[in-house]
């Protein structure tokens, strides 16, 4: 049986145009899937920046509560080294000076009672504020995690681009889905968080 040169032409231009279809197809995903990665990360990218000021400015007002405590105990101690000054002269025989010593007596009692009563107060202002960055920093935590997992994810595909292995395809979502599912939780403020991803990173 004589073998036809025109149909073994047209057979291996079948498999050629097959080949490119695959190919096109495949590329066409990674296309799409870079896209849609690219802008999911641009978001997360805003959220995130506001999320930084928003840690910057508990940090700075936890320091400055933390400052403004302390300055006031430090106060308060004095106050109340000077309050038992004057209570032991108050008890020493009565002198010509046993008014003065009433009125300051009273004065650091007023002083050191609104003290007391104001560092409370300011204690629990600067552990609120110090709270507040650690719930920030969670969420700072998680579009950590998922910009290093979405870069991680787009150089697979760049690969999957250039191999066409279509197996580097199906390895590269498994980086895109935890990526996709710590942006998510970044953005609606879900409680999901790597401690290993997070250690491993150093976030």
């Amino acid at each position: 049986m004589d073998v036809d040169p025109m149909q073994m032409l047209d057979n291996d231009d079948d498999a050629e145009n097959h080949a490119e279809n695959r190919k096109s197809k495949l590329n066409n995903w990674v296309a799409i899937m870079v896209a849609i990665l690219a802008t999911f990360m641009g978001i997360g990218k805003v959220k995130d920046d506001n999320i930084v000021q928003a840690m910057q400015q508990a940090q700075a007002k936890s320091i400055d509560g933390w400052n403004w405590y302390q300055a006031k105990k430090g106060r308060l101690q004095a106050a109340q080294a000077e309050l038992d000054n004057i209570t032991i002269q108050s008890a020493m025989p009565v002198s010509s000076a046993s008014n003065v010593i009433k009125m300051k007596l009273e004065k650091y009692k007023s002083l050191v009672a609104k003290l007391t009563t104001e560092l409370p107060g300011l204690e629990k202002d600067a552990k609120g504020y110090d709270t507040q960055y650690d719930q920030l920093n969670f969420h700072d935590d998680q579009f950590d995690l998922s910009d290093a997992l979405l870069a991680i994810s787009i150089s697979l595909f760049a690969v999957t681009s250039l191999t066409q292995k279509r197996w580097l395809f199906a390895l590269a979502m498994f980086p895109t889905v935890f990526g996709v599912l710590f942006g998510l939780a970044g953005l609606f403020n879900l409680k999901i968080h790597s401690d290993l991803f997070a250690r491993l990173l150093g976030t």
